[in-house]
Order: C-alpha cells, then sequence, then structure tokens
C-alpha cells in the first residue's frame, strides 16, 4: 500500500467514529462478568422422562407448542432469505478472527461466524465463506494462495475493533488499521496474531474444497479445515488447573443473526451418562414402552 494512501486512512479512521448500532435508551453495558455457574434447569429429571413439566419455564416450553410451527422448503427459499433465518436460528456461533496475507504480503483480517471446531486428533477447525457475487473474500483467497492463517477469539473488550473488520473495504485496504488492533509476530505461519486477543491458534491448511448447490456447477461457498499447529492462550484466562481456559476470564462474543453479538451468560455441567449405571434403567424403559 503507498505510504501516502497509508497515513491518509491512518488519519481517516483515527478522527472517524465508526457506525454505531442499537437504540441509545438501551442500558449500559455491563462491566462485570456475565458468565457464572447454577444448577441444570431440571436436577431432577429422571431417565425416560422428556420434557419434564418440572424444569424450569418448561411448562410455558410446552404450551407454545400449540402455536403450531412454519416450515421453510429450503428449495424454494431464496439464498438471502434462508441467510436471514438460519443465522438467527443456528446460535450463538463462535466468531473466527481470521488473520492472513495475501501472496504478495498484503495483510487482512476479518471476522466469520461459520466456523467450530472439527477434531482435536489431529487438531482442526473450520472456516466457511460465502462467495459474494462482487468477489471472492480476501481471506479465502489468501488461505488458497498461502495455505497459512491464524484464528483469534473475540472477547468482550475489543468486539468493536473486531466488528469494524467486517466492512467490505477494497482489497488494498488494510483493516489493521481500520481497526487499531496489534499484530504480533506467528511463530510458524507468516500471518500475524492478534495481540489484543487471549486466544490465537496458528493454523495451515489441512483441506480446501468449494461448494456448490445441487445440480449446479456455480461454487457458492468454500469450506476449508485448518490444521492447529500452535494454540496460545494468555496465562490471565487459563483455568486454575493451567490446562484449560476459564470461561467468565474469556468473556468471548458470539454471533446470532441480523446486527446482534451476544456475551456468553450462564452456565451448568451435565455429566456424561455412564451406560454401566444406567444400563438396568434403560432396559426396564425399552421392556416396559415394548
Amino acid at each position: 500500500m503507498p505510504t501516502r494512501f497509508l497515513r491518509k486512512a491512518q488519519r481517516y479512521f483515527s478522527s472517524t467514529p465508526f457506525p454505531r448500532s442499537g437504540s441509545t435508551e438501551r442500558p449500559p453495558f455491563n462491566p462485570e462478568p456475565s458468565f457464572k455457574f447454577t444448577r441444570s434447569p431440571n436436577p431432577n429429571w429422571k431417565l425416560g422422562q422428556g420434557l419434564s413439566l418440572e424444569g424450569v419455564g418448561a411448562k410455558e416450553w410446552k404450551e407454545d407448542e400449540e402455536k403450531g410451527w412454519k416450515t421453510w422448503v429450503t428449495d424454494d427459499t431464496p439464498p438471502q432469505d434462508c441467510y436471514r433465518l438460519l443465522t438467527s436460528a443456528i446460535g450463538p456461533r463462535p466468531i473466527a478472527f481470521v488473520s492472513t496475507l495475501s501472496a504478495t504480503g498484503v495483510p487482512n483480517l476479518a471476522p466469520f461466524s461459520y466456523f467450530n471446531m472439527v477434531a482435536h486428533n489431529p487438531p482442526l477447525i473450520s472456516i466457511a465463506f460465502t462467495l459474494s457475487t462482487r468477489r471472492p473474500k480476501d481471506t479465502r483467497e489468501n488461505i488458497k494462495a498461502t495455505k497459512e492463517f491464524t484464528v483469534n477469539i473475540i472477547s468482550e473488550p475489543f468486539i468493536e475493533a473486531a466488528n469494524s473488520c467486517s466492512v467490505e473495504s477494497p482489497e488494498d485496504i488494510d483493516e489493521w488499521i481500520v481497526s487499531g488492533l496489534t499484530q504480533i509476530p506467528s511463530t510458524v505461519v507468516k500471518p500475524a496474531r492478534v495481540r489484543e486477543s487471549a486466544v490465537s491458534l496458528e493454523c495451515e491448511l489441512y483441506h480446501f474444497h468449494d461448494i456448490c448447490p445441487p445440480n449446479s456447477a456455480e461454487v457458492t461457498n468454500s469450506l476449508v479445515l485448518g490444521h492447529i499447529k500452535l494454540a496460545h492462550i494468555r496465562n490471565a484466562v487459563l483455568a486454575e488447573d493451567g490446562s484449560t481456559v476459564d470461561p467468565q476470564k474469556l468473556r468471548p462474543v458470539a454471533r446470532f443473526g441480523g446486527m446482534t453479538y451476544a456475551r456468553l451468560g450462564e452456565g451448568f455441567e451435565l455429566s456424561r451418562p455412564s451406560w454401566r449405571e444406567i444400563r438396568d434403567d434403560v432396559r426396564y424403559l425399552t421392556e416396559k414402552k415394548t
């Protein structure tokens, strides 16, 4: 990027407030951590009970069945309507804040909520990209060309800065300047990590797959599987065991549809049932049903 243009962009973004959304009548953001542990909604639930009306909110949930269901035939639903529907229904979704370099070394930083963990052996994450009718996402093109990227987890304190990177800017614009966030050198890949992120994953491309609608040769989406080579995690967000992350300290931000982001709320713990402990009860229920 030309130095003259770079300086002009820095002056512009430092003096121009990024557009805000939401009503000014809403209460201010609560600075206290929102995550805490509670009991589960129905600690007295028993095998085979299904939706027990004793659970918190269960009675109202059951009554809502009387309102019925609305059905979308996805083959007959315009893609933009599918997008609005599914992004509002499938959530909260984690966000991959992806740092890449182009084949010529131009940095790029962008958030994507079509993202999740795929496996731990080998450690893989997935990111999917919707192909614009104008031009493919720079992140997609960069990963395809260089086969390297970092995924950084977004936390509450810098969500506005991360959100600013979702702007559809020309390819010669550096989103690091837009956000004001800080690059920190990675160890085994060339794209930088986000210093402000408490969790950063250095990834190499494991698999790249273009996706077409049924009976069509048009590529509408691309799926990337990334092999996590290094995971950098701030000491400050580690749990007491030193080997896991404390969600209350991480304060991750998630996505719903439209302009809606979500913070982590309350959590509860449910142990995985042991077959040895429940097998007699399950067999009894099975015999009773037959």
